[in-house]
């Protein structure tokens, strides 16, 4: 069956190809009647036309498109991180509720600093949302705020500069909960494993979080208790062996976040030790699955699929013409306490 064409929308509804065009694109100030629309609009139901998005979006200079700017290419890290699908899920329904498609734009590690800036000149987007950017990629997100391009940043404040609106929680805050919690239990000799490299902001501030809470109990941070994964389970285990090869050893674990957690459980069990009677463990997310782990995982309760949704409506807020604030932050995530930590063994 061939595709209705507008040219059919016009001839039925007795009007010109570049009325129907105004019409079905939202066009106002062009003089058309509210009968002439009305007229249009039928004939289109009728026929069953939909119209072809990019000439709508030359007509009306909107994609309704915006991209996901995603911290990592290597797509097997979609499958590992269990934040990112639930953000994206979340992103998604708030986006296609307006009308809007949502893009995954992946960024390689050996991608040139601000590569994503070929998307926004292409003129394919109406909008970016960033998800915990590389250090190397900042100033130009910077650069695109300043020229008014509607921008989304989240993981990551950049707060030296107002011009970007970025959301999210205060992962320092959070971290710095976390780890006073097993300082609470008794630990002075508490690791930490980042889930990705600290070119990462969000990664940087759970150990500003981690490095001020002990600060503040006045314990040592030992630099050779600090190691950095690479998102998946099996970096987390990898990482938690290296850490267990030296001495001393530590007695409580603050895992960057649950991924990295499982695979340091791994490594414990494997080694002998008993969780957490030997090592006491804290993530960060609180992912489904944290609560069926073997001892139940104490965590940080984040909510990516809301966070999503946040991220999407203050975007498509953005491109509406709002001014949000610079800087946007949800309350402290809470702290679930389960078994891991051994907080119902305190006396």
């Amino acid at each position: 069956m061939s595709r209705v064409t507008s040219t059919q929308v016009a001839q039925l509804a007795g009007v010109s190809r570049t009325t129907v065009s105004f019409v079905l694109n939202g066009v106002t100030g062009m003089g058309i009647s509210e009968e002439t629309r009305e007229r249009v609009m039928m004939a289109a139901r009728q026929l069953g036309y939909v119209p072809n998005a990019m000439a709508r979006s030359l007509a009306s200079g909107s994609t309704k498109t915006i991209a996901l700017l995603m911290p990592h290419g290597d797509h097997v890290h979609v499958d590992v991180d269990a934040y990112l699908p639930r953000f994206l899920a979340g992103l998604s329904v708030a986006c296609h509720a307006h009308g809007y498609k949502v893009m995954l734009e992946p960024v390689q590690e050996t991608d040139r600093p601000g590569a994503f800036l070929d998307l926004v000149d292409s003129g394919r987007i109406d909008g970016l949302a960033v998800l915990n950017p590389r250090r190397l990629d900042e100033g130009h997100l910077h650069e695109l705020a300043e020229k008014g391009f509607p921008l989304v940043v989240f993981g990551s404040n950049l707060a030296e500069q107002r011009t970007v609106c970025a959301i999210g929680v205060d992962n320092r805050a959070a971290a710095q909960q976390a780890t006073e919690h097993l300082l609470g239990l008794g630990h002075e000799r508490i690791a930490h494993i980042g889930f990705a490299s600290e070119d990462y902001q969000v990664v940087r501030d759970r150990l500003d979080g981690f490095r001020q809470a002990m600060a503040t109990h006045h314990v040592d941070v030992r630099p050779e208790w600090i190691a950095f994964a690479d998102y998946s389970s099996q970096s987390g285990y990898d990482a938690m062996r290296a850490l267990l090869a030296g001495s001393p050893r530590m007695t409580a674990l603050f895992a960057g976040n649950d991924t990295i957690a499982f695979g340091a459980m791994a490594a414990i069990r494997e080694a002998g030790l008993r969780i957490p009677e030997d090592i006491a463990i804290v993530g960060y997310d609180d992912i489904p699955l944290a609560a069926f782990a073997t001892p139940a995982l104490t965590t940080v309760r984040t909510e990516p699929f809301q966070e999503g949704r946040d991220a999407a409506a203050t975007l498509l807020g953005i491109i509406s013409g709002d001014s949000p604030d610079g800087l946007y932050t949800r309350d402290i995530a809470p702290l679930i306490v389960r078994q891991s930590c051994g907080a119902n063994r305190k006396t």
